[in-house]
């Protein structure tokens, strides 16, 4: 079964950052969806997602996962 969750995250300031996000996120295996919001901090990721791999995606493109929102 596949649901989005969304996360926190620190350090995103602009549409690169969205990108950039977007991009490591988009590649992991399960993942259907990415829509990363700079302004309000967080990135909704939809599919059958392992928490750990989308937090090392996060500090791989170079931000940081605080939580689940």
């Amino acid at each position: 079964m596949s649901s989005t969750t969304v996360f926190a995250v620190e350090g995103m300031s602009c549409g690169h950052c969205e990108r950039t996000v977007s991009t490591q996120l988009s590649a992991l295996p399960g993942v259907t969806a990415v829509t990363a919001d700079a302004k309000a901090g967080r990135v909704s990721v939809a599919g059958q997602i392992d928490e750990d791999l989308v937090r090392a995606a996060v500090d791989e493109a170079g931000f940081t996962l605080t939580g689940r929102i």
